[in-house]
Protein backbone atom coordinates (compact mmCIF):
# COMPACT_ATOMS: atom_id res chain seq x y z
CA UNK A 1 0.00 0.00 0.00
CA UNK A 2 1.98 3.11 -1.31
CA UNK A 3 2.76 6.12 1.55
CA UNK A 4 -0.49 8.81 1.98
CA UNK A 5 0.72 12.58 2.73
CA UNK A 6 -0.35 11.10 6.32
CA UNK A 7 1.70 8.49 6.54
CA UNK A 8 4.88 9.63 4.49
CA UNK A 9 7.71 9.40 6.78
CA UNK A 10 10.75 12.32 6.91
CA UNK A 11 12.57 9.31 4.62
CA UNK A 12 9.90 8.85 2.37
CA UNK A 13 10.17 12.49 1.16
CA UNK A 14 14.00 12.43 1.43
CA UNK A 15 13.83 9.26 -0.99
CA UNK A 16 12.03 11.06 -3.81
CA UNK A 17 14.71 14.26 -3.66
CA UNK A 18 16.87 13.83 -7.20
CA UNK A 19 20.04 13.21 -5.71
CA UNK A 20 21.86 13.72 -9.04
CA UNK A 21 20.20 16.68 -9.96
CA UNK A 22 21.69 18.18 -6.88
CA UNK A 23 25.27 17.25 -7.50
CA UNK A 24 25.05 18.38 -10.90
CA UNK A 25 24.71 21.52 -9.83
CA UNK A 26 25.91 21.64 -5.95
CA UNK A 27 29.48 20.86 -6.81
CA UNK A 28 30.22 23.65 -8.95
CA UNK A 29 27.53 26.16 -7.90
CA UNK A 30 28.50 27.46 -3.94
CA UNK A 31 24.85 28.90 -3.61
CA UNK A 32 23.21 24.66 -3.63
CA UNK A 33 26.21 23.51 -1.98
CA UNK A 34 24.37 23.79 1.41
CA UNK A 35 21.42 21.62 0.21
CA UNK A 36 23.93 19.34 -1.57
CA UNK A 37 25.81 18.61 1.68
CA UNK A 38 22.66 18.64 3.59
CA UNK A 39 19.75 16.79 2.09
CA UNK A 40 21.16 15.85 -0.51
CA UNK A 41 23.20 13.40 2.27
CA UNK A 42 20.69 12.44 3.83
CA UNK A 43 18.66 11.55 0.55
CA UNK A 44 21.33 9.91 -0.91
CA UNK A 45 22.09 8.24 2.57
CA UNK A 46 18.41 7.12 2.78
CA UNK A 47 18.56 5.27 -0.38
CA UNK A 48 21.47 3.15 0.18
CA UNK A 49 19.91 2.04 3.32
CA UNK A 50 17.21 0.99 1.58
CA UNK A 51 18.89 -0.96 -0.86
CA UNK A 52 21.08 -2.37 2.21
CA UNK A 53 24.45 -0.71 1.43
CA UNK A 54 26.73 -0.69 4.36
CA UNK A 55 28.71 2.44 4.99
CA UNK A 56 32.16 1.27 4.70
CA UNK A 57 31.30 0.37 0.67
CA UNK A 58 30.36 4.32 0.44
CA UNK A 59 33.73 5.38 2.36
CA UNK A 60 35.65 2.55 -0.25
CA UNK A 61 34.19 4.88 -3.04
CA UNK A 62 35.43 8.12 -2.18
CA UNK A 63 38.65 6.79 -1.52
CA UNK A 64 38.55 5.89 -5.44
CA UNK A 65 37.19 8.75 -6.49
CA UNK A 66 40.37 10.72 -4.24
CA UNK A 67 42.56 8.67 -6.31
CA UNK A 68 41.07 7.56 -9.56
CA UNK A 69 38.25 10.36 -10.07
CA UNK A 70 34.63 10.45 -10.87
CA UNK A 71 34.90 9.49 -14.83
CA UNK A 72 36.91 6.17 -13.57
CA UNK A 73 34.99 5.47 -10.15
CA UNK A 74 31.37 6.10 -12.97
CA UNK A 75 32.71 3.24 -15.23
CA UNK A 76 33.23 0.71 -12.58
CA UNK A 77 31.64 -2.40 -13.23
CA UNK A 78 30.01 -2.76 -9.76
CA UNK A 79 30.83 0.01 -7.52
CA UNK A 80 29.43 -1.46 -4.64
CA UNK A 81 28.14 -4.91 -3.29
CA UNK A 82 24.69 -5.26 -4.89
CA UNK A 83 23.45 -4.46 -8.72
CA UNK A 84 20.74 -2.04 -7.19
CA UNK A 85 23.07 0.34 -4.79
CA UNK A 86 25.35 0.13 -7.92
CA UNK A 87 23.38 1.12 -10.60
CA UNK A 88 21.60 4.05 -8.00
CA UNK A 89 25.60 5.53 -6.92
CA UNK A 90 26.57 5.06 -10.78
CA UNK A 91 23.79 7.88 -12.00
CA UNK A 92 25.28 10.02 -8.88
CA UNK A 93 28.76 9.40 -9.89
CA UNK A 94 28.05 10.32 -13.41
CA UNK A 95 25.92 13.21 -13.30
CA UNK A 96 29.10 14.22 -10.71
CA UNK A 97 31.76 13.42 -12.93
CA UNK A 98 29.73 15.23 -15.70
CA UNK A 99 29.21 18.36 -13.56
CA UNK A 100 33.02 18.48 -12.79
CA UNK A 101 34.64 18.30 -15.75
CA UNK A 102 38.69 18.88 -15.31
CA UNK A 103 37.98 20.64 -11.65
CA UNK A 104 39.84 18.73 -9.34
CA UNK A 105 37.95 21.38 -6.68
CA UNK A 106 34.96 19.58 -7.26
CA UNK A 107 36.07 16.36 -7.52
CA UNK A 108 36.99 16.63 -3.96
CA UNK A 109 33.99 17.92 -3.26
CA UNK A 110 32.83 14.88 -4.73
CA UNK A 111 34.56 12.66 -2.48
CA UNK A 112 34.04 14.26 0.96
CA UNK A 113 30.20 14.19 -0.05
CA UNK A 114 30.29 10.66 -0.29
CA UNK A 115 32.12 10.34 2.84
CA UNK A 116 29.54 12.21 4.61
CA UNK A 117 27.35 9.64 3.00
CA UNK A 118 28.63 6.90 4.39
CA UNK A 119 28.82 8.73 7.75
CA UNK A 120 25.36 9.25 7.74
CA UNK A 121 24.74 5.42 6.81
CA UNK A 122 26.88 4.58 9.52
CA UNK A 123 24.51 6.75 12.33
CA UNK A 124 21.65 4.96 10.82
CA UNK A 125 22.84 1.67 10.88
CA UNK A 126 24.24 2.26 14.51
CA UNK A 127 20.85 3.52 15.99
CA UNK A 128 18.72 0.89 14.56
CA UNK A 129 21.59 -1.36 16.39
CA UNK A 130 20.85 0.77 19.63
CA UNK A 131 17.04 0.41 19.41
CA UNK A 132 17.02 -2.98 18.53
CA UNK A 133 15.72 -2.83 14.96
CA UNK A 134 17.43 -4.85 12.25
CA UNK A 135 15.84 -4.31 9.36
CA UNK A 136 16.16 -1.39 7.22
CA UNK A 137 13.42 1.93 7.55
CA UNK A 138 11.26 2.77 5.07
Amino acid sequence: MPATPETRTDDDVLATTDVALLLRHGLVRQPLRTALFGDGVIAAAVTLDRLATVPRSVAYVARIVRSGGLRYTAALREPLPSPEASARLREWLEAAADAAGDDAEAETRAARWLEAVAEVLGLRHDARRRHGRSGRSG
